[in-house]
């Protein structure tokens, strides 16, 4: 090896040309065809590898070995033999410059380092693409466990770097680095709390991948597409992306909706006002009108026979409406809310299903509707609510009854114009 490394000096020398530049010319040719010997080397080696790889992978019944195609894990371990014959290559090459050598070889561990993270870094992410895929893990924070060892390897490699270029010893370095270990936590005082919030997050299953959230401080309302070591990202129902640091998760409040993603319908909870004036006790005649409609005819007989049977039994004076048992507009039109909920089809019987009447306000009475859509679908939900409140704002007036409304400008002006 010597005798070839030597053999351009020597035929210069033999020439007549002076031995410094007879040197310098030597290295120069032997670094040249040293490196182009190499890089064809490095390109005939990562093709036949990623070859293989690919091959592999075709032929493979796990998805693992594809993943590491696509984070190009063959690709940098194709760089691993080169990297090492150029290191072999470099005292043959810099032997009559020992200072150059000296650089070059650090030079080249430093790069040694960084490929080594580079393969740590495919492996990681071919990892985390894995469990991805995995039922049980897909809506797991697994970024956030990949970026810890992401930053510790490269801290490691960092300090290894350090030493190398420095000449320090590793473990000299590392206890001097004790020394500044506050300044350290303050610089990453947030990886850090990320870091402690992400294993919270996980081991609570507080927040999952694809769960609904709503975080007003942050103003997102919508689905979680990703959460990593510093950051949860939330695709709102606009289509934008709310960025939330992850350690806000378990230091402020937001509601997840993943309860009720996982019960069976979605809550309706709306009521309608009713204006207190037209609520009034029910004549015969207006008995007799209200059992037409069908929905409410077997329960307006049966409960206006025990009614007039009871008032007959105890000698009631029904002269005066308000004496004995009596049925309301109000409450014949709560009983009729409580039948149609129970025919749509698209109310939950299973879940709670209430009509129910609220405190009395200046603007009239409540009458609130408390039920579940059987299908949770947000598009759907609104429909299926739409349609049962259409029909209900639609059906009071057949009960006597009066929805509030606050007067408008076109009330003022029909009262001017009287």
């Amino acid at each position: 090896m010597e005798k070839i490394s030597h053999w351009i000096y020597d035929l210069l020398v033999n020439a007549g040309l002076s031995e410094e530049w007879a040197e310098s010319i030597n290295m120069h040719v032997l670094l040249i065809a040293v490196l182009l010997l190499l890089l064809l080397f490095d390109l005939i080696l990562r093709k036949v590898i990623i070859g293989l790889a690919v091959r592999l992978s075709k032929t493979s019944k796990t998805h693992f070995d594809d993943l590491l195609v696509k984070n190009k894990a063959p690709r940098n371990i194709a760089h691993i033999i080169p990297l090492i014959l150029v290191y072999q290559a470099i005292p043959v090459i810099f032997r009559d410059y020992p200072t150059t050598e000296e650089f070059i070889t650090v030079v080249i561990e430093v790069l040694a380092i960084v490929l080594f993270l580079l393969i740590v870094r495919s492996l990681l992410h071919t990892i985390k693409d894995y469990f991805k895929t995995l039922p049980g893990l897909m809506d797991k924070p697994i970024d956030s466990y990949i970026q810890v060892f992401m930053i510790f390897a490269w801290a490691i490699g960092l300090f290894y770097a350090f030493s190398i270029i420095t000449g320090v010893d590793l473990w000299v370095f590392l206890t001097a680095l004790g020394t500044a270990s506050a300044v350290i936590i303050l610089i990453f005082k947030d990886t850090i709390l990320g870091f402690v919030a992400s294993i919270q997050v996980s081991i609570n299953d507080m927040v999952r991948i694809g769960d609904w959230i709503t975080f007003e401080e942050y103003g997102a309302d919508g689905d979680v597409i990703e959460i990593n070591l510093a950051t949860v990202k939330v695709q709102n129902f606009d289509k934008t992306i709310t960025t939330i640091p992850t350690y806000a998760l378990i230091s402020d409040s937001f509601k997840n909706w993943r309860g009720m993603m996982d019960a069976g319908g979605r809550r309706m909870k709306r009521a309608l006002i009713i204006k207190q004036e037209s609520i009034h006790f029910l004549t015969n005649e207006e008995v007799e009108s209200l059992k037409k409609i069908e929905m409410i005819t077997e329960y307006l007989e049966n409960r206006n026979k025990a009614i007039v049977s009871f008032n007959t039994k105890n000698q009631i004076d029904k002269s005066i409406l308000i004496n004995g048992k009596n049925l309301t507009n109000i409450g014949v039109f709560r009983k009729y809310i409580g039948n149609y909920l129970q025919q749509h089809s698209g109310v939950n019987k299973d879940m709670t299903l209430m009509v129910r009447q609220l405190e009395p306000t200046s603007q009239g009475l409540p009458i609130e509707i408390y039920a579940f859509s059987s299908d949770k679908r947000w598009a759907n939900y609104e429909y299926i609510m739409a349609d049962i409140f259409d029909h209900l704002l639609a059906a009071i007036p057949y009960f006597g009854l009066e929805g509030f409304e606050l007067p408008s400008s076109s009330n003022f002006s029909v009262n001017n114009a009287v």
